[in-house]
């Protein structure tokens, strides 16, 4: 198979495929079906300055072409994951990008100042789709505004490469991209799900309201990364409805340095495995060295 390796930010990975952030729990869920060296880098549950409890079930509920969750952002906090799961990631020689989240300013801040740069950490990805609840609980990432704000007040409070995941639940996402990368984000991820509720006709209530992911966002995803990779100069990270080989290198034609895997996870458990593979395969297929040979190679 051909060199899939890909440097990001100084760090070099051994492909250019992750898991997006909450679909492999905290990494060892995973083990008994394929190792987490498998993968390029593993994205980290979301993590808040304190623990989080999480909303109560049902949590996820499958959808026609995708899925909905309504986790909550659960998670055991920071310092918990740095002290029982991290050392598992430098044992089995795993870059690690840590997603991380608050409901105030003070909450980004204060949780990105505890994660101190360490050799496999590539990168902190900021969600911003979390709600404001000092703003009445409109997403920080709605706002090009908000966005610069937050984005350059983080950016003050840590040496680590700042990762800005963007909610695609806005007017006009590319100048949501540039506020970010004008606050000083080193990359973005894009997309992350788009809000949706389910509606039970039988009982006659609303039994999930949560976030939609799957295939049915991948042409929302694909046109986000066009049109970011276009505006401006820092890498992309392509997420939304990635299920096959096919879908992956779609991402990456359309100017995507790198990809995450979720909602295929569900459907087949070896689905991260199985697109490396046949990544690898694609291009030697196609007489290409690496994955640069495609990156941004997709035109109107």
């Amino acid at each position: 198979m051909g060199n899939l390796t890909v440097e990001f930010f100084e760090k070099t990975m051994r492909n250019p495929v992750m898991n997006a952030s909450g679909t492999l729990g905290y990494g060892k869920e995973i083990e008994s079906l394929w190792g987490i060296e498998t993968l390029g880098a593993y994205v980290t549950k979301g993590l808040s300055a304190e623990p989080h409890h999480g909303n109560p079930t049902p949590r996820v509920w499958e959808e026609r072409n995708g899925m909905i969750n309504s986790i909550g952002l659960q998670n055991i906090g920071v310092d918990r994951f740095f002290d029982e799961y991290f050392p598992y990631f430098k044992k089995r020689k795993t870059p690690v990008i840590v997603n991380f989240f608050g409901f105030t300013e003070e909450e980004y801040l204060a949780c990105a100042a505890k994660i101190k740069p360490d050799p496999f950490i590539v990168a902190l990805e900021m969600n911003l789709s979390c709600p404001n609840i000092k703003k009445g609980g409109i997403s920080f990432g709605k706002e090009p505004g908000a966005v610069f704000e937050i984005v350059k007040h983080v950016k003050g409070v840590t040496k680590i490469p700042l990762v800005a995941k963007l909610t695609p639940e806005v007017r006009n996402i590319v100048e949501i991209a540039q506020a970010a990368h004008e606050g000083g984000a080193d990359g973005l991820t894009l997309i992350n799900t788009m809000p949706a509720a389910v509606v039970d006709v039988k009982s006659r209530n609303i039994p999930i309201r949560g976030g939609l992911s799957g295939p049915i966002l991948k042409p929302i995803a694909l046109r986000a990364v066009y049109e970011c990779s276009k505006a401006v100069p820092i890498p992309i990270i392509g997420a939304g409805g990635i299920m096959n080989t096919e879908d992956a290198i779609s991402f990456f034609m359309a100017g995507a340095r790198a990809i995450q895997i979720g909602t295929a996870t569900f459907v087949d458990p070896y689905a991260i495995p199985k697109i490396i593979r046949g990544i690898g395969e694609y291009l030697d297929a196609h007489g290409c060295s690496g994955i640069g040979d495609i990156v941004g190679i997709a035109r109107d």
